[in-house]
Order: C-alpha cells, then sequence, then structure tokens
C-alpha cells in the first residue's frame, strides 16, 4: 500500500509540472519577442521589453535618476496573466524561478522588494510591476513587469506556476531570451 500510494503522489506531482517549448512571435515593427502559453484555465504571456524602454518609462514618471539606474543590472518583461477557468485562481511571484544556463535557479525580483528598495532611496513609487500575488475570480487578469537580474541577450528557462481548486500547476517555459539593447525592425526607413 505505502508503495501506491507514493506512486500516486509521483503521478500527480509529474502531472503538474510540465516543460513547455512556446515558438516567439516577433513583432514585425519592433522586433522584440514574446511567448504566450495559452491553457485551458490559464493564460500567461511575456513580452520582452528594450532597455531604453524601461528607462524611459521610469525616468517619465518623475523617479530619480539613481532610482531608475537601479533597474540597469534587469532584463524586464511585460507579464499578462488571465484566468480562463471557472473557478478562483492564484499565482506568487516568489515561488517563481529563472533557470540560466549553467543550471542555476534564482529568484525574481518581486513588486515588494522594489518598493522596499526604492522607499530607502527616498522613492514611494510602487506601479507597473506585475503584483506579487493575486487571486482572481472567474475572468479577471493582470499585468505588469516581471524582473530577472539578467544581462541583455540573456537565455533562460521560467518556473512559474499558480494554484487552481487547491492544486499547485507548475509549468516551465523553455529559451526565452531576455531583449536585447537594440531593435531589429523588418521595417525599412
Amino acid at each position: 500500500m505505502k508503495n501506491f500510494c507514493i506512486s500516486l503522489l509521483l503521478l500527480v506531482i509529474c502531472n503538474n509540472a510540465t516543460a513547455l517549448e512556446v515558438s516567439p512571435t516577433k513583432n514585425p515593427d519592433t522586433g522584440m519577442l514574446s511567448w504566450l502559453v495559452d491553457e485551458p484555465k490559464v493564460s500567461l504571456k511575456l513580452i520582452q521589453l528594450l532597455p531604453d524602454y524601461v528607462t524611459a518609462v521610469f525616468s517619465s514618471r518623475g523617479l530619480p535618476p539613481q532610482v531608475v539606474d537601479t533597474l540597469k543590472d534587469y532584463c524586464v518583461f511585460g507579464t499578462i496573466i488571465k484566468n480562463k477557468s471557472s473557478d478562483t485562481l492564484a499565482y506568487r511571484i516568489a515561488d517563481w524561478r529563472y533557470v540560466t544556463p549553467d543550471g542555476n535557479e534564482h529568484a525574481l525580483k518581486t513588486k515588494t522588494e522594489w518598493v522596499k528598495q526604492w522607499q530607502v532611496m527616498g522613492s514611494p513609487y510602487r506601479w507597473l510591476f506585475l503584483p506579487d500575488d493575486q487571486t482572481f475570480a472567474i475572468g479577471d487578469w493582470s499585468q505588469g513587469f516581471t524582473t530577472l537580474k539578467l544581462s541583455p541577450n540573456s537565455t533562460f528557462n521560467l518556473n512559474y506556476s499558480w494554484r487552481y481548486q487547491g492544486e499547485t500547476h507548475q509549468r516551465t517555459l523553455k529559451n526565452l531570451r531576455c531583449a536585447s539593447t537594440t531593435t531589429t525592425s523588418s521595417k525599412q526607413d
């Protein structure tokens, strides 16, 4: 009976941990890549953001240059999460990890961590980042920036998860890439 229970537990764990190869979509105007995982209960979209764009967005909010400079060593994605299920669904950024090509796992920097760092620097700004954790009602969605301490053009895998009806579902999104420092637009001027 003990072996049966262990086998059943392993089956449940393996069923909820899935590695995904999702082909990126290239924006023809900017050359920027995005990845969309569209499952029956949840969708997750990651959109590359140029470092100069991130700097411009935060600078335009009136943040002091020393605060904006704290983002220069980070890879930033626009992130959209949607609950497509028929029940509540939740996520927690603190549970997500990115894996670099050397096999090391790293935590994403959360909105709360950014807010605390910036408050120490005298800036109370708290907008634009994806919330640390959320519970979505049916049809709810959220968007914001997610940050990884990686250089431009770095590659990584993203281990992310969400909770649905008391079960944690884990996924690995493979072969993601941070934006480079310039666009590669396909349009000719």
